[in-house]
């Protein structure tokens, strides 16, 4: 059976038709308004009944960066688009006739790499996608972790630093403060002040405007000793978190996604030093491995594509 899968954003919806195997035979995308809950409810209908015009499809799943309840149709809350408990299931039913279910994103691109990307030869998983926060997926013994109440998974919400950089969650000391797109971005702009002389290669990179992320992964492939430092300490917090998790949870496999995660090497291999440093029972436990993800900006769509089936 076909399915739509179905990505919403912040500024944009993606969506596409997907086959029982995770290949996507269709794909379509939409700018959007996060401040307009109709204007994005209208581009879901949208993306839907275009892509329906050339595909006999059964079923639709659309994910959110946000919250959703264990009934699978309700919008508990998203930081980015007005969305309050939100019935958004059957606010499409009204247009869709269709069985649609609703999940959170990172959820769907930690299901789509255990189906179909890193994680098809393993049970037990967990994703951790490094984007502007983090977010992050669990699978056990095949199923996926979605908690009592929905929000299992919130994996840039560990603790990392007691009385640490405040996060936007309210708290002191996430994990998200530490190992995000917005942390790198954050770390490389502190040493532009502090060591301007260091930082040259940087502020040379972002010109007129403010360093980003990007400039310091270039900066680090060029080889610039402050941009892999910066990388290489994110690293290591993710693989701190990682040992957490993996003393929690003993998976066989920890994926890391997202835009962080795209300097490859240079990010990969301090994770797992940061990994192995903090492992409890180290040399006495079989050790998880640790892997860049593997399907991209589409796993977030595969995966709900192919939990609309389940």
């Amino acid at each position: 059976m076909l399915t739509i899968g179905v990505d919403v954003g912040g500024t944009k919806i993606a969506a596409g038709v997907v086959d029982e195997e995770g290949r996507v035979l269709a794909h379509t995308r939409i700018d959007t308004d996060a401040e307009n809950s109709e204007m994005i409810v209208g581009g879901i209908v949208q993306v839907i009944t275009g892509l329906r015009q050339k595909h006999e499809v059964g079923a639709v799943g659309v994910v959110v960066p946000g919250m959703v309840a264990p009934s699978r149709d309700i919008v508990q809350f998203t930081p980015n688009i007005p969305w309050r408990n939100f019935p958004l299931a059957a606010r499409l039913a009204e247009y869709v006739d269709l069985p649609t279910v609703i999940e959170n994103d990172a959820n769907a691109a930690g299901w789509a790499e255990f189906r179909f990307g890193r994680g098809r030869d393993v049970s037990h998983m967990v994703l951790m996608t490094l984007g502007t926060g983090v977010g992050g997926a669990i699978v056990v013994d095949g199923h996926l972790l979605r908690g009592a109440f929905g929000a299992a998974g919130e994996i840039g919400h560990l603790k990392m630093v007691p009385h640490g950089h405040y996060c936007g969650c309210g708290h002191e000391g996430c994990l998200e403060r530490y190992a995000s797109g917005q942390a790198l971005t954050l770390a490389a702009r502190h040493r532009a002040v502090t060591d301007p002389v260091g930082s040259a290669r940087l502020m040379e990179l972002a010109g007129e405007g403010k360093i980003r992320g990007p400039h310091v992964t270039l900066a680090a492939e060029e080889g610039d000793p402050v941009a892999l430092e910066i990388l290489e300490e994110l690293g290591y917090w993710t693989g701190m978190a990682s040992a957490s998790l993996a003393a929690v949870l003993d998976p066989e496999l920890i994926v890391i996604g997202g835009g962080v995660a795209d300097s490859g090497h240079l990010f990969i291999d301090a994770v797992r030093d940061g990994f192995l440093d903090h492992l409890s029972a180290r040399g006495y436990r079989q050790e998880a491995r640790i892997e860049l993800a593997q399907l991209g900006n589409d796993a977030g769509l595969v995966g709900a594509a192919d939990l609309a089936r389940v």
